[in-house]
């Protein structure tokens, strides 16, 4: 048996306020776990994006997110649970006004990042992107993959 409390698991880079991963502390072979907080604006993700061979579940503890997917957006509030096949398109984002409390698991745990998809100004059109640490080592940065745009920071 494992046991984490969460607030000892340091967070780590992320498109959302505080990412814990709490797979390593938990010692999981087959499941990657992950805690979220996400402040109003706030997403899971750096983009719209797949997991190749990984399904995704989402419980949403308090606030509200919206999934954006291939079939439009679903809202998913405080006590629901929402789950994405592997190779689903999906992006969660907090639109509301209130702080986005969840959890995150994935399985199997080590997957490929099939696509990740971005607004590219220079391109005016959303296009695939990598994600990529900056020359600081302090922030991600996402580019995109036609014209090499910068296309977000993320700390």
């Amino acid at each position: 048996m494992e046991k984490v409390t969460i607030d000892d698991v340091e967070s780590r880079m992320s498109a959302a306020d505080v990412r814990r991963g709490l797979s390593d502390d938990l010692k999981t072979s087959d499941m990657a776990i992950n805690y979220y907080e996400l402040a109003p604006g706030d997403s899971f993700a750096f983009g719209y994006h797949a997991h190749v061979g990984q399904e995704e579940v989402f419980y949403i503890q308090s606030g509200s997110v919206t999934f954006e997917t291939e079939n439009g957006d679903v809202l998913v509030t405080g006590g629901e649970i929402v789950r994405f096949a592997p190779g689903e398109f999906q992006r969660g984002v907090n639109h509301g006004d209130e702080r986005v409390v969840a959890l995150a698991l994935g399985a199997p745990r080590d997957s490929e990042l099939d696509e990740m998809r971005r607004d590219c100004a220079e391109c005016n059109k959303r296009t695939a992107n990598t994600l990529e640490m900056a020359d600081s080592g302090e922030e991600l940065v996402t580019y995109c993959l036609e014209c090499g745009a910068e296309t977000g920071r993320f700390d």
